[in-house]
């Protein structure tokens, strides 16, 4: 069956439960690219440095990862719509916090918070969509991704149309969108069954001995660092108003979400997906050291082109760490991200750092260094990221690929 067929099951044709839902998403994924347009502008408000203004990413991150191993526990005991109702009420009040922040150390807190909120928010939302939805899971899943892409696209291009008058009317949207979406789950979302097994805090740590998994986390954390210094500290680089900066990244955005859902999958097919992530690395190793070294118009150029190593990297990423494991999906997702998102935290910090210490070059040069190592990771433990990988079906790249940040 067509998922975008308008008739019973299709895109077009799901509850209001569905549609709630991944209404909330689309804010959701906002959070994430929402201030990268408004960096310089943060810093200029709040008279901090790049440094400083970039832990905004750190602590949201850093809280993200530690939440990892709380989600699955938390969902299996309270249920979906508990949790999500929990996640939107948490980024409600701390995105307004945020808006409110007088020092940047405030603001760093409120955005860890937030972090909280998000990562129990849409870790439980495709588990939601998929229940809830009419006609199986393929409808539901296209759904969630375009969502997913919505959301990193528009990020930072309401966090560009907001900003231009204030940095601080970014979060207040936010926070009025949540809290839209909030009275919307609580109307039209009727709780769903709870898991009939419930996820322990140990569990995703005891997934990652599985050594595959572990490998897929480890190149994956490597990558990482690539992918936040990119969107972290380019921002700083390029020295733009909110409405161009905002625009360069909406066109980021664009091509991560076409790459992550069209193009990666036919890419695996043809070639296999160690080769695919193997080469997307390398090409975003080389793609970076341009951005790094060219001009003004070459470090544009190159942002909105990463956007497509990036999302094709996320999905296959995703897909060889809940592939290759005989973990449940969620706790191998959750073992994964737990490790990944701690280079998302550690690269808006360092970042900064390195280039206060040598110059404005060198922190894209460590990220094609940490991107080689990423590839360096998937070429040494080949074999025990093959199992499965390379044998699965174009159906989980599909479903997977919208975990990426689900997760």
């Amino acid at each position: 069956m067509d998922p975008f067929d308008a008739g019973a099951g299709g895109i077009l044709r799901q509850p209001k439960a569905v549609w709630a839902t991944a209404g909330a998403s689309v804010v959701a994924f906002m959070g994430i690219g929402l201030v990268d347009p408004i960096l310089p502008s943060i810093a200029k408000g709040l008279d901090a440095s790049a440094g400083q203004v970039s832990l905004l990413f750190t602590s949201y991150f850093l809280i993200t990862a530690l939440a990892m191993l709380v989600t699955g526990f938390v969902s299996s005991r309270i249920g979906g719509r508990k949790t999500l109702l929990l996640g939107l009420a948490f980024v409600v009040v701390f995105a307004g916090l945020a808006g409110t922040s007088d020092t940047v150390g405030q603001l760093v807190g409120y955005r860890a918070g937030w972090g909280l909120g998000n990562a129990l928010f849409v870790s439980t939302a495709l588990a939601v969509i998929v229940g809830a939805a009419a006609g199986g899971s393929a409808a539901a899943i296209l759904l969630y991704e375009s969502a997913l892409g919505l959301g990193m696209a528009c990020g930072p291009l309401l966090g560009a149309l907001l900003g231009d008058a204030s940095w601080r009317y970014p979060f207040f949207g936010t926070a009025f969108l949540m809290a839209i979406g909030f009275l919307c789950i609580t109307v039209f979302l009727k709780e769903q069954p709870k898991p009939a097994r419930k996820t322990s805090l140990l569990d995703p740590i005891k997934a990652l001995g599985h050594g595959g998994l572990a490998s897929a986390a480890v190149s994956a954390f490597f990558y990482n660092y690539t992918f936040f210094t990119v969107l972290a500290f380019t921002p700083f680089v390029l020295n733009m108003t909110p409405y161009k900066s905002g625009a360069v990244f909406f066109a980021w955005g664009v091509l991560l979400a076409v790459f992550s859902v069209l193009v990666a999958p036919r890419m695996q097919r043809r070639f296999g997906s160690l080769k695919v992530l193997g080469g997307s690395l390398v090409l975003l190793a080389a793609d970076v050291l341009v951005l790094g070294y060219g001009n003004h118009t070459a470090a544009i150029v190159c942002t909105i082109l990463s956007g497509a190593f990036i999302g094709v990297n996320n999905t296959v990423y995703t897909e060889l760490a809940l592939g290759v494991s005989d973990a449940p999906r969620p706790v191998a997702s959750a073992g994964y991200n737990f490790v990944r998102w701690f280079a998302a935290a550690a690269a808006p910090y360092f970042a900064p750092k390195i280039e206060e210490w040598t110059d404005v070059h060198i922190p894209f040069v460590v990220a094609a260094v940490t991107a080689l190592l990423g590839a360096v990771v998937v070429v040494v433990r080949r074999r025990a990221l093959t199992h499965d990988a390379e044998a699965l079906e174009p159906r989980h790249a599909t479903e997977d690929s919208v975990t990426v940040f689900a997760n």
